[in-house]
């Protein structure tokens, strides 16, 4: 169990993601609430997927930016060590050739902070995601 010294929660993970106060309520609002270096690459991630998805509709679920049409596309956050991205597990199964240099989960995808952002994968998992995960 691990207490963050700001807020004093407990999580189950050390030194666990999360927002001592109250979580934004935009995604611009996430984005402000990171260190700057994190916010440029954040502002990459959503810049792409806003290009590929422009009839989504934009909020914040599950604490993640998330992009939405009926129900949610595909969802991003800033981690310590990687932005992670998360489109879903039927996503990250049929593009799983293409993402072979990434660690990935069930529906996640880790893109490491210490290697350029693959801006173009980026946008093909988010058309994925508009032509599969939409309502």
């Amino acid at each position: 169990m691990w207490k963050c010294l700001n807020c004093g929660r407990k999580f189950e993970n050390t030194e666990q993601h999360h927002f001592c106060s109250e979580p934004p309520k935009t995604i611009e609002a996430y984005i402000a609430a990171q260190t700057e270096d994190i916010q440029l690459r954040l502002l990459e991630v959503y810049a792409a997927i806003k290009v590929a998805l422009p009839d989504a509709t934009e909020k914040i679920s599950w604490q993640m930016p998330t992009f939405w049409k009926g129900q949610n596309l595909i969802h991003f956050a800033a981690f310590k060590k990687h932005i992670g991205l998360y489109p879903g597990g039927e996503a990250t199964t049929a593009l799983a050739e293409k993402l072979t240099d990434y660690k990935t989960s069930k529906g996640g995808i880790q893109l490491p902070n210490n290697k350029p952002l693959p801006l173009d994968l980026i946008t093909e998992i988010a058309l994925w995601c508009g032509r599969n995960n939409a309502k």
